[in-house]
């Protein structure tokens, strides 16, 4: 891979050949995550935006050269990525902005945002020749790695808490991956999943752990700023001028790897000069779960954090110990933007709000990037101006039971018209 010149320890610096370390810096064990280093200059001679404006694959393949992947591997036949991006006016309105939009990762094959890694993951996992691939989820990374990799039948083998939502379980079993329900929490079954993949020579896709995870989620950073450019540009769009980047991104946050590959894809496009601005980076968790939150109030870096409760009903973003929690703190700090923390009832609360007025059914992870942006206009921190982007990580049909929490029981009706015409008036 001409195009990656190593990976680069984000606590020491120190810099790695590929191949050279399987997952992590070694001088600072599990905890010594890594981030991929890219040379730029054959990027740009293999990619462009002229050339990205004839290319018709809705995937995040389209942007091959810009992922750590041999070109000539076969990449997963499901279509993952190019997910909408929807202006919403109402949602505008009703916080007197001008300019809000909507991204819908629910729209990828398994629902959720995860599809993005467990993408690259079934690519770098046939590159190293591996028979098995594992992973430690709250549920929408194992959902997103079972269906990715029956895809191709690779056999996967999945931990995770035994309080997952059914329906992420039933994804799981579905797809015929092998399931392992931890008992216990979901940084209990991350840690299992670490001896377990030592054990057994299995290829772990673990978040932050495993430092292409990152790539494949920085794709939504390339779809955000490439589609608004779309949506903004005269038609018919050539690909000539820079790319339109937002204002702010608005990024639910639990492990950290989405905000850190979100801030990696951005930080690619500057590199390229295909932005002429940073966006500021919004990290929302769950007041239950807000260890980034608290990291950032008190000026700590990643390596000085310590394991906190993680209770919320927004499980997707659940993390006693953020796992990439120096990528996702430097994604703030080095952009201007802040780490939010939103209650549970302000995240059920978002839930009908988003649906009523985009039509998008998130559950309640997503939910928590638009609770964040409700907060954050409160607090002042947003000008009516600013082109703002939501990025809603994963369906609502991923967990009905906290749905139906925001919502009343519908009457039962019997079937005739007075039944109705008495109900109605």
């Amino acid at each position: 891979m001409q195009h990656v010149l190593g990976l680069k320890c984000t606590i020491c610096g120190k810099t790695y050949r590929t191949g050279e370390i399987a997952y992590v810096c070694p001088d600072h064990g599990d905890d010594g995550i890594v981030d991929v280093q890219y040379d730029y200059d054959v990027i740009a001679a293999n990619i462009s935006r002229p050339h990205l404006a004839k290319n018709s694959d809705p995937t995040i393949w389209r942007y091959k050269p810009l992922i750590a992947v041999d070109p000539a591997t076969p990449v997963p036949p499901m279509r993952v990525g190019w997910t909408p991006l929807y202006e919403a006016p109402r949602l505008a309105e009703r916080l007197h902005l001008k300019h809000v939009w909507v991204k819908d990762d629910g729209m990828n094959p398994t629902a959720s945002f995860k599809d993005r890694a467990s993408a690259v993951a079934v690519v770098k996992a046939h590159e190293e020749g591996a028979e098995i691939i594992t992973t430690a989820s709250t549920g929408n990374a194992a959902a997103a790695l079972a269906g990715l990799s029956a895809s191709v039948g690779l056999p996967a083998v999945i931990f995770v808490p035994k309080a997952a939502p059914p329906a992420k379980i039933a994804q799981h079993l579905i797809y015929g991956a092998r399931v392992m329900l931890v008992d216990g929490t979901y940084d209990d079954a991350f840690e299992l999943t670490l001896k377990v993949a030592r054990e057994f020579g299995w290829y772990n896709r673990n978040t932050a752990y495993n430092p292409y995870m990152s790539e494949g989620k920085k794709t939504a950073a390339f779809e955000v700023c490439e589609q608004l450019t779309l949506a903004l540009s005269p038609a018919p769009y050539t690909g000539a001028g820079k790319w339109i980047a937002p204002d702010r991104i608005f990024v639910p946050v639990g492990d950290g790897c989405i905000i850190g590959g979100i801030h990696k894809g951005l930080k690619d496009l500057i590199a390229l000069g295909w932005i002429d601005h940073m966006p500021k980076i919004m990290g929302i968790q769950a007041a239950g779960s807000s260890a980034l939150v608290d990291a950032w109030e008190r000026g700590l870096q990643g390596w000085e954090m310590t394991p906190q409760p993680a209770e919320t009903i927004a499980d997707s973003i659940s993390a006693g110990l953020p796992r990439d929690r120096n990528k996702a703190l430097a994604a703030v700090r080095e952009t201007g933007g802040a780490y939010l923390r939103v209650s549970d009832q302000e995240i059920l609360d978002a839930i009908p709000v988003i649906a009523r007025n985009t039509g998008v059914f998130s559950e309640p992870a997503a939910a928590a990037s638009y609770a964040g942006l409700v907060k954050a206009v409160a607090q002042g921190m947003v000008d009516s101006e600013e082109h703002v982007v939501v990025l809603l990580t994963g369906s609502g049909l991923k967990d009905i039971k906290s749905a139906m929490k925001t919502v009343p029981e519908p009457p039962i009706v019997a079937p005739d018209l007075e039944a109705v015409r008495e109900i109605i008036e």
